[in-house]
């Protein structure tokens, strides 16, 4: 750019009169838009900082803790904010420039930049989107995880030990941790029950939409004719549950403990060690035998049952709200399949947003960002139009 388009470049900004934009002053009509979104959290993140910084605030480390989770989360927005007012101050200068000089070089030129500037913002915003939305706290939890083989006996195990080995790449991609529950082996080293938990940051908001009935179409180990088959397995992922979140009565549990089965090791398959827990009001039912001792299993199957109970409760106020929702992203649905592995085409295919890739083997190599943020940024789009 010439001295001369620097010079008017550098012509101060009347910030003071500077107006809306117009595509802002759309979006104010908008009860959910961007821009309200935006300024309401800013707010609150200057509120955040103000109540960290007051000496109240330190005598309470749960408050502190908290604040401090919240500060992290809406850092972010602050910086990706900040961005966002110096590329739209740019923008108007760019488009002051335009109309204000006569060499058509130094025009186009300016042209050029607001294109950029333009692009920027827009992209800024799809960066934006995610983060403003209502925070739901449950996405901070740890997650517990069951895979269970579905229909096609010996493949339908062998396809659930392949999402088991999938998602624990995907853990160990993350820096996450996982721990075993509950561990059941098929026949030709099959799973045909793998209950496990995650913890981490963020664990249940990125894993909570695996929930579903996933189908594998292959050609099986076993076939000698060459032909595909379909099989199924089913993901639930459940919020882990605190004591505060779901009361347990001793009268609504029926507890009764057996000898383990399976591989033993020393205390295993000789003592009534394993346990189930039935929790009479729902009927849902939690075997645990894999721990040493009757104590241990029990206490693992309490923290079973009460993420299953919280989920529960979770799932019927989705239910609720999916009624007013065009389609199920975001539900945790287990009713339908949700993807498909295509092992001939190399494809993976989520039926909920009709996303596909062909990197079917680095999809069961662990790598489930892509699928993962694809959905959430369907969510976003259409709890932003609702």
């Amino acid at each position: 750019m010439s001295a001369s388009a620097r010079s008017i470049r550098r012509r101060p900004h009347p910030r003071s009169r500077r107006r809306p934009h117009p595509r802002s002053r759309r979006r104010r009509a908008d009860p959910l838009s961007l821009r309200d979104l935006l300024g309401d959290a800013l707010a609150r993140a200057a509120e955040v900082e103000r109540l960290l910084s007051n000496p109240d605030t330190f005598g309470d480390s749960n408050k502190i803790a908290e604040l401090g989770r919240e500060h992290r989360r809406l850092q972010p927005v602050v910086e990706l904010a900040a961005q966002l007012e110096k590329s739209e101050i740019e923008l108007a200068e760019a488009r002051e420039l335009v109309s204000a000089v006569d060499d058509p070089e130094m025009a186009e030129e300016a042209a050029r930049e607001v294109t950029s500037l333009e692009a920027r913002i827009a992209d800024l915003e799809v960066k934006l989107k995610p983060a403003l939305l209502p925070h739901d706290p449950l996405d901070d939890r740890n997650a517990i995880i069951e895979i269970r083989s579905g229909a096609g006996g010996d493949e339908a195990a062998l396809f659930a030990a392949d999402l088991f080995r999938m998602y624990t790449r995907f853990i160990e991609r993350a820096g996450w941790t996982r721990e075993t529950m509950s561990h059941s082996e098929g026949t030709l080293g099959g799973v045909k029950e793998a209950v496990f938990k995650v913890s981490g940051a963020g664990v249940f908001g990125a894993m909570r939409l695996e929930s579903g009935g996933h189908r594998v179409q292959r050609v099986p180990a076993t076939e000698t004719q060459g032909r595909i088959h379909t099989s199924a397995a089913t993901v639930a992922v459940l919020p882990e549950a605190e004591e505060v979140d779901v009361k347990i009565e001793d009268k609504d549990l029926r507890i009764d403990v057996f000898r383990s089965s399976g591989p033993g090791g020393q205390s295993v398959n000789t003592t009534d060690s394993a346990v189930r827990i039935t929790h009479i009001p729902t009927g849902l039912v939690v075997s645990q035998q894999d721990q040493k001792s009757q104590l241990q299993n029990k206490l693992k199957g309490m923290e079973v049952l009460r993420a299953r109970l919280l989920a529960l409760r979770v799932k019927e106020a989705e239910d609720a709200r999916s009624k007013m929702r065009k389609s199920q992203v975001g539900t945790g649905d287990r009713s339908d399949k949700i993807r498909t592995y295509n092992y001939p085409q190399s494809r993976v295919t989520d039926h909920r947003i009709g996303f596909t890739t062909h990197d079917l083997s680095g999809v069961m190599d662990g790598n489930l960002w892509p699928i993962i943020e694809a959905l959430k940024m369907a969510d976003v789009e259409e709890q932003l139009g609702e």
